[in-house]
């Protein structure tokens, strides 16, 4: 339809032309829904399930998806994206098999498949401009709806006024090739349609959609839909996701080396009690690549951005090389989302949040891990497992990956469970608000955009002008950059507190006092309660350790045993951590492809895993008391 045809509410309009502040973005759901014979509800279900409404200002996802309808114009949008290293951790861990070192790569799509182009697809449809499309939030509805119009017509479908009729157009909306993604995606849109939903987006646009508890989509039309059929054959994913079998290689390739896991037996020979949350740097056609090369590095699943379609690749019996500590490693199993972490612009979807949320609830549930930041890990709160590897480590998904949000969708939000003057807090702020100052973004490293952010960060003393925490395993002096993490935490952790002054508190961070604005009116944490460690009396400090392996004696024959080596950190008397709880002293030693000589050892010291900085870390359990915060 030409673009005289259409009334859109636009957000640049002079005052005159718009409807009061705040509503605009809802009545441009409105017009398009009536311009294109669309119902509503489909369009607003189909437009959170994409970006929850928000315009991101233009920017573009890390797909390269505009606007609340995310529209996707990859070759507009992904030629600009760049690889960020992050560090040059050995991805296994191992010390006892030579550090793995695979070459840097930055993955991009082989070709741009139809998910990755709808942006010029409504462009043709509407008559409008792709720069109207990317930048102007009424028209990106316009081109949504457009899409979805055209995908009724081409499903032979007629215009209907019950979304239960659009099943299958909002399933071939999604851009999956294949018919379980597109109807686990449509799935997910029919149950935002049936609880509803209300927000204020990030351009302080009121929106929302009433539930419909009683519509039933009719799902058999997408039989018609011609799409490829992907068996899940093989897969260790809920019922409730899209899951295909991508087998990353277990294979020999000279010189008695092998890739690109090793093959266990968990949970039977050893507990999983980590999932690690990864960013790819990279687009999901490369990042395919990358994991079916038996000389590269492996983890257990990766999510794509567009609609949360998710790829596994290890099984989780078996023991991936994606955290650098292998003490990790081996008792985790690890998630690469579609993003860059020092693309703040580039925006992950709802749909891949929702599907993550839905497989680590399942994960958790099946294996017994606690659904707390101290279990389900950032790749970036890994600690290093030597000293030497500390400066290395990587630090995805970042500061922008939104974990309030996530840990909603999880069903364990980040709520206050103490009073105040409690002497713990769960850093808590308030994502799209907290915007801290990063540098370090871009092919220049300039500064990066302002943007929402889990981080917060810590400070010297009670003031913004006061020296920045200094790290010392880092070696170096603490600086604003996206990627370090010397000086700054993140939603969910929990720290003991130290002091408050005003509307500041400190806590107890790699064993410095460590000071961040919490002001009441935008609090940065909120109370909690729970267990910390502080040193057993008559201790000075006691070591911190990036890995709880076992005491030598418990080795056997054949097996060499690993250096139980401090990290260059203490635990001060005086000062308290939080715990995660305890762990065996463990470690699985797999240096050969053939796996008659693996064996787990387990030995009789216990260790506490505390929230020690902005990684976590590991203390002794025969160095530390346990108290009640």
């Amino acid at each position: 339809m030409a673009a005289a045809a259409l009334t859109l509410p636009l957000l640049g309009a002079a005052p005159s032309e718009v409807r009061p502040p705040g509503t605009r973005l809802q009545q441009a759901f409105t017009v398009a829904a009536a311009e294109y014979d669309v119902p509503r509800s489909v369009l607003l279900g189909v437009s959170y399930l994409q970006s929850r409404w928000d315009a991101h200002g233009g920017a573009p996802s890390v797909t390269g998806g505009y606007g609340p309808m995310h529209l996707t114009d990859a070759e507009a949008a992904l030629a600009a994206a760049e690889h960020h290293g992050e560090g040059t951790e050995d991805p296994r861990g191992d010390d006892a098999r030579p550090a793995l070192r695979p070459g840097a790569r930055a993955p991009r799509p082989g070709g741009l498949p139809a998910r990755l182009t709808t942006l010029p697809r409504a462009a043709r449809l509407t008559g409008l401009s792709p720069e109207r499309l990317r930048e102007d939030p009424a028209a990106n509805v316009a081109g949504g709806a457009a899409l979805l119009a055209e995908a009724q017509r081409q499903l032979g479908e007629p215009p209907s006024d019950d979304p239960a009729d659009w099943y299958a157009a909002v399933a071939l909306f999604s851009g999956a090739d294949d018919t379980g993604s597109a109807s686990a995606y449509a799935d997910e849109v029919y149950e935002v349609i049936r609880t509803g939903a209300a927000r204020v987006t990030d351009a302080g646009q009121h929106v929302a959609l009433a539930a419909r508890p009683d519509v039933a989509p009719a799902t058999p039309a997408l039989e018609r839909a011609g799409l490829r059929t992907a068996s899940a054959a093989g897969t260790e994913c809920p019922p409730t996701v899209s899951c295909e079998w991508i087998p990353a290689p277990y294979e020999e390739f000279g010189d008695g080396d092998y890739g690109n896991h090793d093959l266990g037996n968990r949970p039977a020979s050893q507990p999983i009690r980590y999932i690690v949350v990864h960013d790819t740097e990279g687009a999901w056609e490369g990042v395919l690549d990358m994991v079916q090369d038996p000389t590269y590095v492996s983890w257990q699943y990766s999510l794509r951005s567009t609609d949360g379609h998710i790829a596994q690749h290890v099984k989780a019996k078996d023991v991936a090389w994606h955290a650098g500590n292998w003490y990790v490693n081996a008792g985790s199993i690890g998630l690469e989302h579609e993003g860059f972490l020092a693309e703040p612009d580039a925006w992950y979807t709802e749909a891949m949040y929702r599907s993550s949320a839905r497989l680590v609830k399942y994960l958790a549930g099946k294996y017994g891990i606690p659904l707390d930041r101290q279990h389900v890990l950032g790749h970036d709160t890994v600690p290093g497992p030597t000293s030497a590897a500390v400066p290395g480590m990587h630090t995805d998904p970042g500061p922008y990956w939104d974990w309030a949000h996530y840990f909603e969708l999880l069903g364990r939000p980040f709520e206050a469970t103490a009073g105040d003057n409690a002497g713990m807090v769960t850093i808590r702020p308030a994502y799209a608000a907290n915007r801290p100052v990063f540098t370090g973004c871009g092919s220049a490293g300039e500064p990066c955009s302002a943007h929402g952010s889990s981080a917060v960060r810590l400070y010297s003393d009670h003031d913004e002008n006061a020296p920045l925490i200094r790290d010392a395993g880092l070696g170096s002096a603490p600086t604003t950059g996206v990627n370090d993490l010397s000086s700054r935490v993140s939603t969910g952790q929990q720290y003991a507190v130290a002091d408050r002054w005003g509307d500041w508190t400190a806590i107890w961070y790699l064993g410095q006092k460590a000071w961040f604005r919490n002001p009441a009116d935008q609090p940065a944490a909120v109370p909690a309660k729970g267990l910390v460690v502080t040193p057993r009396k008559g201790l000075d400090s006691v070591p911190v350790y990036g890995r709880a392996y076992p005491e030598e004696a418990a080795y056997p024959e054949g097996v060499p045993a690993q250096a139980v080596s401090p990290l260059p950190y203490a635990l001060p008397k005086g000062q308290k951590y939080v715990t995660g709880g305890t762990v065996p002293g463990e470690y699985y030693y797999a240096v050969a492809f053939e796996t008659a000589s693996h064996r787990v050892v387990t030995g009789k010291d216990l260790y506490y895993e505390i929230q020690f900085g902005h990684r976590v870390g590991f203390v002794r359990a025969a160095d530390v008391t346990v108290r009640r915060s």
